[in-house]
Order: C-alpha cells, then structure tokens, then sequence
C-alpha cells in the first residue's frame, strides 16, 4: 500500500505551537521531495514548506518563515512540519505531498505549481482560535 498519512492537527490556541508528521508507508521519504501545504475553507491551496533531497534547499512562504521548520526521521519514514506562533488566519487542513527528486534550484517551481506530486495526503486539521 503506497500513501501518506498527516497527523498531529487539533486545536491550539493563538502563538501556540503544533508539530505535525506525515507517514509514508509503500514508498521511501528519503529520495522524495517533499511539501507541506494548507488550505482553508473556501480558499485555494497554498504551498507552505517544501524541502528537496537533492540540493538540501527548502522553500518557504513568506508568511511561515522563521516560525514554521521542517524535518525528517529516516528510520521512522516520516516527515515533521513544526509550527510555532500560529496565528488564527492559518487555520487550514495541512496537506503533505511527495514527489520524484528535483532538478537543482527547482523546489520553489514545485512548491508554488503544486504540479507532479506523485503523493498526497488527506489532511489534517489544524484550528488556531482562543
């Protein structure tokens, strides 16, 4: 069986903080780009965090950086997304999604285009209110 997992979404409150993974089972992370996106209710889907194995390069968006990381436990075939400071305008099911490896300097391209992902996860809903 060949799939993502997300987990680790709930309720949290305003500049609280949530760590969520994604499982990949079927398939190894290791040789995959990865990327993290999030999409609220009645809004499109957005590229937040994407990470590429072949130049070591991650992209983020603008608004998340310096508050949201990525990470990875090889062992465990699972990627981390930290998210620290969460402000109420990002809550959104948070999507993980893999692709083949990645030509040089081209991580934003995917990130951004969300095109050619070969996996995807269902979500996981993250709600940041007081």
């Amino acid at each position: 069986q060949v799939q993502l997992v997300e987990s680790g979404g709930g309720l949290v409150q305003p500049g609280g903080s949530l760590r969520l993974s994604c499982a990949a089972s079927g398939f190894t992370l290791d040789y995959y780009a990865i990327g993290w996106f999030r999409q609220a209710p009645g809004k499109e889907r957005e590229g937040v965090l994407c990470f590429s194995s072949t130049d070591s390069s991650t992209y983020y968006t603008d608004s998340v950086k310096g508050r949201f990381t990525i990470s990875r436990d090889n062992a465990k075939n699972t990627v981390y997304l930290q998210m620290n400071s969460l402000k109420p305008e990002e809550t959104a099911v948070y999507y993980c999604a893999a692709h083949m490896p990645l030509e040089k300097d081209t991580v934003q391209a995917m990130c951004v285009s969300q095109h050619g992902m070969d996996y995807w996860g269902k979500g996981t809903l993250v709600t940041v209110s007081s």
